[in-house]
């Protein structure tokens, strides 16, 4: 019970105001459908977090902390660009969209979005401190993930009516920025 509890609690800790918890609100704004993105994020999360359990580990080992650093702080500066482009959606934009629906558009960006951040590399870790318990360790990290990321859902979704989606993208913009300039500094804003 040790591995799946500690677990829980880093990663949940560790997700209040990281930048996939920013996602869940801006896909909950944007998307307005609450249950299939928490489903998105729980299936995104769990094929994530199993990954990072297995190869974490391997992965750490490889990467010098700069190399990991300026990688990360990269990565930070495309998605705040990224942020500020709005969508726009042609007639066949619109039907692929309706195809793909809600769920899988979450499933997809918030697995990618998960890649390398604080939670994936503390799952790694959880699972090396735990060894042989991966299970515990990745159920863990995914219910902690997911109980820091259903309130902004549902207060995504029920502020969509009352705020701008351009204003959230701005805000998500301005954090990642920051987040790129202070890692590549050495620091962490989240």
């Amino acid at each position: 019970m040790e591995p799946f509890l500690t677990s829980l609690a880093v990663v949940a800790l560790a997700e209040i105001g990281d930048r996939t918890q920013l996602l869940a609100l801006l896909l909950a704004a944007q998307l307005r459908r609450p249950v299939p993105i928490l489903l998105g994020i729980l299936l995104a999360t769990l094929a994530n977090h199993a990954l990072a359990g297995v190869v974490g580990a391997w992965v750490g080992a490889l990467l010098t902390p700069a190399l990991l650093r300026w990688g990360l702080g990269a990565s930070f500066v495309a998605m705040a660009v990224w942020m500020l482009v709005p969508d726009r959606m042609t007639a066949d934009d619109a039907a692929i969209a309706r195809r793909r629906g809600a769920f899988l558009s979450t499933v997809i960006c918030f697995f990618l979005c998960e890649m390398g951040d604080k939670t994936q590399i503390a799952t790694a870790a959880l699972a090396a401190r735990f060894e042989g318990l991966l299970i515990p360790v990745v159920l863990g990290t995914t219910t902690g993930m997911f109980l820091a990321n259903v309130p902004a859902v549902l207060f995504g979704h029920h502020a969509a009516e009352r705020l701008e989606v351009r204003w959230i993208r701005y805000l998500a913009a301005a954090i990642f920025a920051a987040e790129a300039a202070l890692t590549c500094a050495g620091y962490r804003l989240f």
